[in-house]
């Protein structure tokens, strides 16, 4: 389903988003030109893998759950990717197919510029490409601090820094206690367990183990962080 237009709190998550804030305006003001909007419902896919690249995208609202379907047809969630993150330009640099299976997470809105807009505006501003490998740096840097905390971190610091995230990215106050915060992500304990490379048993161990110090309340559908500072001490983030 597509539709021209963002709304202010779509527009407001793009301009927000902090490697597009650093871009110069008249480099944001062709990206957004040559864009257009394209909006999914919960679980539709959005990208397969083995497609070649039509688009350089970002998303504006919901989420885009990055994920790989194992030999015997199980999907197995890599990542999510929250309003404001850019996506799709390295097979569009390669010329390669894609790699994963993208989903939408919630009801999703992209912002999307044809590969030819794309590469149209590369050659209009180069300041485009230093932004670029200034992206993929800081995307390798988040990889291996990945691997690190994979090979050198219990599971109880890694499950911990991940609900630290999506605190961040997902947060949403409750009222009238301000404190506690709901990850409104829509997030399965087996899609957790599948991010940490964890089982989705011990996962819930490590859940109720952080429900009983209260640092967070397990409700059907979602998770309430009631305790940010435990949490962020429990994934020596703080």
């Amino acid at each position: 389903m597509d539709d021209p237009i963002l709304t202010i709190d779509e527009r407001e998550a793009i301009n927000s988003g902090r490697w597009f804030a650093s871009l110069s305006a008249s480099l944001r003001h062709d990206i957004l030109r040559c864009s257009h909007v394209k909006r999914f419902r919960d679980g539709v896919l959005i990208a397969a893998r083995g497609n070649p690249p039509v688009e350089w995208v970002a998303c504006a609202r919901g989420a885009v759950r990055v994920c790989s379907t194992t030999p015997s047809g199980r999907q197995i969630t890599l990542t999510y990717l929250e309003p404001g993150i850019w996506f799709g330009d390295v097979a569009i640099f390669d010329g390669d197919r894609r790699t994963h299976d993208a989903y939408a997470q919630g009801d999703t809105s992209l912002l999307c510029v044809p590969k030819e807009d794309f590469r149209k505006i590369l050659s209009d501003h180069p300041e485009l490409y230093e932004a670029l490998l200034r992206l993929q740096a800081r995307r390798i840097r988040q990889l291996y601090s990945l691997v690190e905390d994979l090979n050198t971190l219990p599971l109880r610091a890694r499950l911990a820094k991940q609900l630290v995230y999506l605190t961040r990215s997902y947060g949403v106050p409750i009222l009238p206690e301000r404190r506690e915060l709901r990850i409104s992500l829509q997030l399965a304990q087996e899609d957790l367990a599948q991010l940490l490379g964890a089982s989705r048993q011990r996962v819930n161990q490590e859940l109720k183990f952080m429900e009983r110090e209260e640092i967070l309340r397990i409700e059907w559908s979602s998770l309430v962080v009631r305790d940010r500072q435990a949490l962020e001490r429990l994934a020596g983030t703080s």
